[in-house]
């Protein structure tokens, strides 16, 4: 088992959020809890309006949000995982096929273990699933191969190549055809990411995207609350806050506080 421990600002601003809407509307909101099927969210993460929305803030992955139109978590785990070097070459076909465009596989377990990213291998745990299944790879050792594909380690990739083609021809796949999905698996398998890190940031990026809709004022009182060391970065906050028509009002030495807060009037 390997475990990443990060230590997030996303996560202190949310949390910062909550006690602010706890202190001002007396909610307490579960963020474990959250309905990952509210389309309010998604339509926020796909008219790009994800300034301040942990992983989805940048303008190139705010124009992939507006073409992609995400409408599942799936969509944004595979957002998260696609936008990078390398396999942002897959944006756009992964885009077209969620449309509605064609798409297919040279065999049927590979549309199945696809199917969730419309036949683009996308993560690692899919270049394991792929090895084990089709060319009978235990899955550990399977593992190791999906790791070394990523790290293009050619000598151990080709060792495995007679095995997964046996395997393959045991399961009646012809060693052409196997050979043929081999080297996809290798091809696409270069850019896989680790889909439970994908997973994590996406389920972060919806918690901050859902406080962004329900809670706009508390949200961004919290984010420019420990975005305050930064002026370029309040600023650009500030400019936020005023296309979303929240009033910023100046410090006041009877009203204000050390952080962000936020004034709910009579």
């Amino acid at each position: 088992l390997k475990m990443d421990f990060l230590g997030l600002r996303t996560l202190t601003t949310l949390e910062r959020a909550r006690q602010l809407v706890r202190q001002g509307k007396g909610l307490d909101i579960d963020l474990e809890k959250l309905d990952l099927n509210d389309p309010q969210v998604y339509a926020l993460f796909a008219r790009g309006e994800t300034k301040g929305v942990f992983q989805f803030e940048s303008g190139g992955m705010r124009d992939v949000l507006m073409k992609m139109r995400p409408t599942r978590i799936e969509d944004l785990i595979a957002a998260a995982a696609l936008y990078r070097p390398g396999p942002m070459a897959y944006i756009d076909a992964y885009i077209a096929r969620k449309h509605g465009e064609p798409w297919t596989t040279p065999h049927p377990i590979m549309t199945e273990v696809l199917d969730e990213t419309y036949g683009i291998m996308v993560y690692q745990e899919q270049v394991s699933r792929l090895v084990h299944r089709l060319g009978g790879l235990e899955l550990k050792r399977a593992f190791r191969l999906a790791k070394a594909i990523s790290k293009k380690k050619t000598k151990m990739i080709e060792a495995e190549r007679g095995a997964f083609l046996e395997g393959c021809e045991q399961r009646r796949v012809a060693r052409a055809k196997g050979d043929e999905i081999f080297n996809n698996i290798v091809k696409f398998g270069e850019y896989a990411f680790n889909k439970a890190h994908s997973t994590g940031y996406a389920l972060v990026a919806f918690q901050t995207a859902h406080m962004k809709v329900y809670h706009p004022v508390e949200f961004m009182a919290a984010l420019m609350t420990f975005e305050m060391s930064v002026t370029d970065k309040v600023m650009d906050h500030i400019d936020e806050c005023r296309r979303m028509n929240i009033p910023v009002l100046p410090p006041d030495v009877n009203e204000s506080g050390t952080d962000f807060t936020v004034a709910y009037g009579e």
